[in-house]
């Protein structure tokens, strides 16, 4: 991984970054209720008008839930779009806060699950679905435990910047692009693996297995990386606290006889598991990813306008 660092941003072309970094300084240190505020209300008026973003949280949304009436969908997407808002703002504080005040804004839930997971003597998957607020869960589950990530390089300087910035815990990033052995090498060391399992990688990096009852391209590395390593796959859900309380990130029990014998199968169940959680808390998933863009078939997309 080739660091990105501020002197980078001494270039004039680079000159943008500057306002942008202290933006997120700043914004690191106001209180959580002014984030809330000022992201609820900037959410919700993004929310207002036509963008991609917002067709295809709609178009989601709609195959989803499809017991929702329209109405009920609209107004879903208008609350998904003011926790996206405060998620945005909150990016100085994943960032850049320094870690007491990390500490102070999260709240960390049920880490006896993880404690369990680790006395059994296995490696340990963390296993963190695409909650908007993911950052800052996995820089708060990554702050007392060694921690190694996948991540795509980002060709904008700025981006990738902010990116390394999740080293400043200890983490180590894996580039998704690189070859597994170094990821492999780094889980049986004993570092923690937060991983991102519900991205459409396309129909030859996985199986078609239901997502809500849509056949939706599932990637079916958990299971072969768990077996691998001798890993423990412990669910770390992350959400943002209501009016201005801070963040929460919770550790669910390890899936027990996790994997078993057919990658298929683990596939379909992880998308039941992350299916559940999506329910619990509806309008924090990211819904703006186009989660069914490859279709079984060549069938025609779903997200056509």
């Amino acid at each position: 991984m080739v660091l990105v660092t501020l002197k980078t941003f001494f270039h004039p072309r680079y000159w943008y970054a500057w306002p942008v970094l202290a933006l997120l300084v700043l914004s690191s240190w106001l209180p959580m209720r002014v984030l809330w505020v000022l992201g609820s209300v900037f959410g919700w008026i993004f929310s207002g008008f036509p963008s991609p973003a917002r067709r295809v949280a709609l178009k989601n949304i709609e195959l989803c839930f499809p017991e929702l009436t329209p109405s009920e969908r609209r107004k879903l997407v208008r609350r998904h779009f003011r926790y996206c808002g405060v998620a945005v703002l909150s990016l100085g504080v994943t960032f850049f806060a320094p870690f007491w005040r990390l500490r102070q804004l999260v709240c960390v839930r049920d880490e006896r699950n993880l404690d369990v997971a680790r006395a059994s003597g296995r490696n340990i998957i963390l296993l963190a679905p695409h909650f908007i607020t993911l950052d800052i869960g996995g820089m708060r589950a990554g702050y007392d435990k060694n921690f190694v990530a996948m991540y795509r390089k980002a060709r904008n300087p700025l981006v990738e910047y902010l990116f390394q910035r999740r080293t400043r815990t200890g983490a180590v990033l894996v580039d998704r692009l690189a070859s597994l052995k170094s990821l492999l090498r780094h889980i049986r060391e004993g570092r923690q693996f937060y991983y991102l399992p519900d991205q459409d990688m396309g129909a030859r990096a996985g199986v078609f297995v239901p997502f809500f009852g849509i056949p939706a391209a599932t990637v079916t590395a958990l299971s072969r990386i768990a077996e691998t390593t001798n890993s423990a796959v412990v669910p770390c859900v992350s959400r943002i606290l209501p009016k201005g309380k801070g963040f929460e990130v919770r550790f669910y029990p390890a899936l027990d006889n996790f994997p078993g014998n057919d990658p298929a199968g683990d596939a379909e169940r992880m998308n039941r598991e992350i299916e559940r959680w999506v329910r619990e808390m509806p309008e924090q998933y990211m819904w703006s990813y186009r989660r069914f863009k490859t279709r079984p078939n060549n069938e025609p997309s779903l997200y056509e306008k």
